[in-house]
């Protein structure tokens, strides 16, 4: 079913049942509450009068890990991990506890997405933290606007490097996807 233009009513003129309902019990089973299966989800627009319930992802992971690597890779605790249904565009928001052993360098906090869209995690998408001194904390968020996605399964996992040297220690990660087309 889809929502259609309403019938504009006339003085005088009778209205059938078969009116009643496609400009008003239809229309009204194509509303976010009516469509509405889960507790805490969105509601995007697909198209024109049209609406996808969508789920908030999210996943966190304490503990305290580190990488040498100049390169996009994994810690010790791959992740955090977000699997959920998309559309073409998402917010994605990085959050951690991040420093470099070595002062002017960088700890980075990236993303790749996986499944039905292919992202390898970039320095324009990423969390960026310059070390002043050695072992120089602070904890910080990025939010990320992504678009071009292929709509369907997605999933986003955290990645990690340190750059140009030392050891980026990160902690405190979190990984929020947040669908919106």
């Amino acid at each position: 079913m889809a929502w259609s233009t309403p019938l504009t009513a006339v003085s005088n003129s009778a209205l059938t049942a078969a009116q009643w309902n496609a400009s008003v019990r239809d229309n009204l089973l194509m509303t976010a509450p009516a469509l509405a299966t889960a507790a805490g989800r969105i509601f995007v627009t697909t198209g024109l009068n049209a609406l996808a319930e969508r789920a908030v992802g999210s996943a966190t992971i304490n503990t305290q890990e580190t990488t040498t690597s100049g390169s996009y890779t994994d810690l010790a605790t791959v992740g955090p991990t977000v699997t959920l249904t998309t559309g073409t565009n998402v917010i994605v928001i990085l959050t951690a506890c991040l420093f470099n052993s070595v002062a002017g360098s960088t700890a980075q906090m990236g993303f790749q997405v996986s499944g039905a869209t292919s992202v390898a995690p970039s320095l324009n998408q990423s969390l960026i933290y310059e070390s002043s001194a050695s072992a120089d904390i602070s904890q910080m968020s990025v939010v990320v606007p992504v678009g071009g996605l292929t709509a369907g399964t997605n999933t986003f996992t955290a990645k990690y490097r340190a750059d140009p040297s030392g050891t980026a220690t990160f902690l405190r990660r979190s990984l929020l996807v947040l669908p919106f087309g």
